[in-house]
């Protein structure tokens, strides 16, 4: 996998080099361009992980920038207004990350996100104990959690 992204990134910069044009979206496009040709080079090959894999994390970034933004904008409302609508609260939430490194992550994205914080991970590593600033019903914000950012952060690093 490592090596096709180094592939793809060569591809990008002989892109940039041949068109003499450096700049962001013409560094995009190459990125495009490159992974475009090394799959129509690789179809026959075993290893095909780096093609599904590729979007599946630009999916993932996307989605989460999203959740950020609106996370963002509830905060900055909830500041802006003489009314507060904090409904602070704790969250048991079970994990179905197994891996350090995965718990690691998951939570990680979860503390980035404004009005989360991960308090605590169990004994066990099968549950995290989040504080989330906006609770309206607990039952919701895990099932978001769960079909959210944890099943496409798995769909990522599995």
């Amino acid at each position: 996998m490592i090596k096709y992204f180094l592939m793809n990134l060569l591809l990008s910069f002989i892109w940039v080099a041949l068109t003499g044009s450096l700049s962001y979206s013409n560094f995009i496009f190459g990125l495009l361009l490159g992974f475009f040709v090394l799959w129509i080079m690789s179809r026959n090959e075993y290893d095909q992980r780096y093609f599904y894999r590729v979007p599946k994390i630009i999916s993932f970034l996307l989605y989460f920038i999203w959740e950020m933004i609106k996370a963002n904008l509830q905060v900055a409302y909830d500041v802006m207004t003489p009314k507060y609508f904090f409904r602070p609260g704790v969250v048991l939430f079970p994990l179905s990350a197994k891996t350090d490194l995965e718990i690691n992550v998951l939570s990680t994205f979860i503390s980035l996100t404004p009005g989360t914080l991960i308090l605590d991970v169990s004994e066990d590593k099968k549950a995290l104990y989040i504080h989330v600033m906006y609770l309206n019903d607990p039952e919701t914000f895990v099932n978001s959690l769960k079909m959210g950012v944890e099943r496409r952060l798995m769909e990522v690093l599995r």
